[in-house]
């Protein structure tokens, strides 16, 4: 009797053992994992991807204007969604779910390439505001704008698919036409690169006064008359973003950095003849190098919060810093956009 107990303590030692080997490598491999996916993509070669794509429809030597700058479109949502772990804003289980981060960053880089289609939609690719707009744009621009959270019935990813798949046609267009195939437009003015780029102002002051609102010192907005400044004092100051969730709105801004790095990139390809012509190329390289800037790599495990002159660093007033500095640059190109 003695024995067989002692067989039976064996046994559900040995069973509980291997459960507990089995539990420790999922937690490996989801650490692992987790780590793996939680890392943000690298930067991409704008004219390396376009040629790559004209080679794919067999037009390698003729990159048309605006052929670039859509492909780059493109291909920010082609990294969305083909990045290690693919899109994770929709995930229900581990350890995308875990990676509170990454969504954040999705979510960044999605408003700047919204607002880009859009852009490319409705100024870029017509003549006149009473121009008919392109087919396969007015086709593209509204899956982008599909909710960004749907995991199925249909899934977000099948939803951006098929808003890439309508960038690759316009492209295609742009390329050549053949029939009743109407050819694509691409128009690089400097009346439709100012509306782009007052869009672009707004998204980058919105990202710096969000990334600026964990300070304490930050006690109320632009903008505001001396005697709304005394009511918000006494009422309603501007809430100070709560410590759990100043890691998303940097994050967010490092997404938003890392589209629109590469976008303004294939304006200054596709927009080059005005920007010389505007003496504005100087600008735009202004405003790609403070976005460089800001993804440089975190060398913390964390995002710091310190104080302006403590021990630590505040990561989100040095993205701040780098945001405001490319939005100062943007002000110059509007207006230099909108000079006669």
């Amino acid at each position: 009797m003695a024995a067989n107990e002692t067989t039976q303590d064996i046994k559900s030692k040995g069973i509980l053992w291997g459960f507990g080997v089995f539990i420790s490598i999922v937690l490996v491999v989801l650490i692992v994992l987790g780590a793996w996916w939680g890392s943000e993509p690298g930067q991409f070669n704008i004219m390396d991807e376009a040629e790559k794509r004209a080679k794919e429809t067999h037009e390698t030597d003729n990159l048309p204007l605006g052929y670039v700058y859509t492909n780059t479109l493109a291909h920010i949502a082609e990294v969305l969604l083909h990045k290690p772990g693919g899109y994770i804003t929709n995930d229900v289980g581990p350890p995308g779910v875990f990676l509170d981060n990454v969504p954040s960053w999705e979510f960044g880089a999605l408003v700047m390439l919204r607002d880009a289609t859009s852009a490319l939609r409705n100024h870029f690719a017509r003549d006149q505001s009473q121009s008919a707009e392109d087919p396969d744009l007015a086709v593209a621009e509204p899956y982008f704008y599909f909710e960004n959270d749907s995991w199925a019935l249909p899934s977000t990813e099948a939803e951006y698919e098929k808003g890439v798949e309508a960038l690759h046609k316009y492209m295609t267009r742009l390329q050549h036409y053949g029939g009743e195939v109407k050819k694509a437009q691409f128009y690089s003015r400097a009346d439709n690169l100012w509306q782009y780029t007052e869009v672009v102002i707004k998204r980058l002051g919105g990202l710096s006064t969000r990334l600026t609102a964990n300070n304490s010192g930050t006690n109320f907005g632009p903008g505001l008359t001396k005697l709304e400044t005394d009511n918000i004092e006494k009422e309603v100051p501007i809430a100070r973003v709560p410590w759990m969730e100043i890691d998303n709105v940097f994050y967010e801004a490092r997404g938003a950095s890392w589209a629109l790095l590469h976008i303004l990139r294939a304006i200054k390809y596709d927009f080059k003849d005005i920007l010389l012509d505007k003496r504005a190329m100087r600008t735009v390289d202004i405003m790609i190098k403070s976005l460089e800037n800001s993804l440089e790599p975190i060398l913390s495990p964390m995002i710091l919060d310190g104080g302006g002159y403590g021990l630590f660093a505040n990561y989100s007033l040095t993205m701040a810093n780098y945001i405001a500095r490319a939005n100062a640059a943007a002000l110059d190109l509007r207006d230099i956009m909108n000079r006669g």
